[in-house]
């Protein structure tokens, strides 16, 4: 079975940086998607971005190009979201999630989900 569990939440202040990892495993093949998503309280959850496993192409939300940056590492299994230039509107908890489809983009159908880690940026 899929499993992803996420890491590098923190308190940050507006401005700074961090990066997240999931790490996943459990996969059957090398056709997958992993992407990431947040959801901020009282708030839709929103996809931020997402990478293919077979050729690393990725996605973008509008509002997180230029800041964000999803990179693999395929010998460690994980995927990592690296956030800069963070602002308070990004405090929310980050999931990352797996398709069993390469190259399906945050509004695509995600499988399986981590327990989330918490982003909070003051101000």
């Amino acid at each position: 079975e899929v499993q992803l569990v996420e890491s590098g939440g923190g308190l940050v202040q507006a401005g700074g940086s961090l990066r997240l990892s999931c790490a996943a495993s459990g996969f059957t093949d090398d056709d997958y998607s992993i992407g990431w998503f947040r959801q901020a309280p009282g708030k839709e959850r929103e996809g931020v971005s997402s990478i293919s496993s077979r050729d690393g192409s990725t996605y973008y939300a509008d509002s997180m190009k230029g800041r964000f940056t999803i990179s693999s590492d395929n010998a460690k299994n994980t995927v990592y979201l690296q956030m800069n230039s963070l602002k308070p509107e990004d405090t929310a908890v980050y999931y990352c999630a797996a398709a069993l489809e390469a190259r399906t983009s945050v509004f695509g159908v995600y499988d399986y989900w981590g327990q989330g880690t918490q982003v909070t940026v003051s101000s």
